[in-house]
C-alpha cells in the first residue's frame, strides 16, 4: 500500500527534512511506500525553539511518551522499541515507565551510565567530540566524524555498493549530503546533548527491573567502538541477567547500523519475530 508522503504532522517544517526511506525499505525492495507503523524520533538540539535549561535521558523519555500518546500507541505490548547510542539509554528510560507498552527491546552500542566520569567515552571519542564542537568546515568535520564511528580498516576497504570507491569515499558523500540538508545543531544544543550522556544512569537494581518487565530484550555493540566501548553493553547484559541476549560485531564501530545496515535490519526483524512467538 502506498501512503501519502505529504502527511500532517506536529512538527516544525524547518525541522522536519525529508531525506528519503529508511534503508529497510531498500533493502526489502519496497522503494514505493512507506511504512507508516515505524515512527523515528530524534533529539538533536536544531529545534527553532531556544533551548532553555539541559534535559535529561528521563526528560527525553517523557516527550517520547507524549508522541506516542499523541498518535494513540498506547496499548499493552504494542511497541517493539530500538535505542541506538543516547537513543539506548533513552530506551531505558522508557522502558522503567511504560513496560507494559513494550514487547520487545533493543539496545544498540549504548551504555546505562554511572557517575559523570565513568560516562566519558574512550579518550579518542573525548578529543574528537570536543573538537567537532567549534569546528566549522564540514569536510574537515565529516572527516573526523568518519574516523570516531567507523574502523580505520573499514573505511579502506571498497563499499559493498559500489566497489569502485571505498568505504570512507561512500560515507563521506552521505554524511556531506545531510550536513547540507539539516539544520546544524545549535552550541547549546551540542552542549545539552553532551550534558545529557554524562548524566544519565541506570542502576543495576533498575536493569534487572526492565528484564523482569519486558518480554523480549537483545543487546548488541561493535568490538572497535570509540565512543561507547562494548563493556557498556557488557555490564548491562551482566545486570539484566541470562534472559537478555548479547550479540557483539567483530571489526565494527559504534555506527554499527550504517557499518552494517543488512545485518543490523536482520537483527530487528528478528527481535520483532522472535517477541511475537514468546
Amino acid at each position: 500500500m502506498t501512503i501519502s508522503t505529504e502527511r500532517t504532522t506536529i512538527f516544525s517544517n524547518t525541522t522536519l527534512t525529508k531525506k528519503g526511506l529508511c534503508p529497510v525499505t531498500v533493502i526489502k525492495g519496497q522503494e514505493p511506500a512507506i511504512e507508516s507503523h515505524s515512527l523515528y524520533y530524534e533529539l538533536h538540539g536544531t529545534g527553532p525553539e531556544k533551548i532553555l535549561c539541559i534535559m535529561g535521558t528521563s526528560g527525553m523519555s517523557e516527550d517520547v511518551i507524549t508522541l506516542l500518546e499523541h498518535i494513540g500507541w498506547t496499548e499493552e505490548r504494542q511497541l517493539h522499541v530500538v535505542g541506538v547510542s543516547m537513543g539506548g539509554m533513552v530506551a531505558q528510560e522508557l522502558a522503567t515507565r511504560i513496560p507494559r507498552r513494550i514487547a520487545s527491546l533493543l539496545l544498540s552500542v549504548t551504555s546505562a551510565g554511572g557517575h559523570i566520569w565513568n560516562n566519558l567515552p574512550p579518550w579518542n571519542g573525548v578529543s574528537t567530540l570536543t573538537r567537532l564542537t567549534f569546528v566549522k568546515d564540514p569536510a574537515v568535520k565529516v572527516k573526523m566524524i568518519m574516523d570516531m564511528v567507523f574502523p580505520l580498516s573499514w573505511l579502506a576497504e571498497p563499499s559493498a555498493t559500489d566497489p569502485k570507491v571505498t568505504n570512507r569515499e561512500a560515507q563521506t558523500r552521505l554524511y556531506m549530503n545531510r550536513i547540507l540538508v539539516t539544520a546544524p545543531q545549535t552550541l547549546m544544543g551540542t552542549l545539552s546533548q553532551m550534558a545529557a550522556g554524562l548524566s544519565h544512569r541506570v542502576t543495576s537494581d533498575r536493569l534487572r527491573q526492565i528484564a523482569n518487565d519486558i518480554p523480549h530484550i537483545v543487546l548488541v555493540t561493535g568490538d572497535e567502538d570509540n565512543l561507547v566501548p562494548p563493556q557498556c553493553s557488557e555490564w548491562i547484559k551482566q545486570c539484566m541477567g541470562p534472559k537478555v541476549r548479547l550479540e557483539k560485531w567483530e571489526h565494527t564501530g559504534h555506527a554499527l547500523q550504517i557499518q552494517r545496515p543488512d545485518r543490523f535490519n536482520a537483527l530487528v526483524e528478528k527481535v520483532i519475530e522472535e517477541s511475537r512467538r514468546s
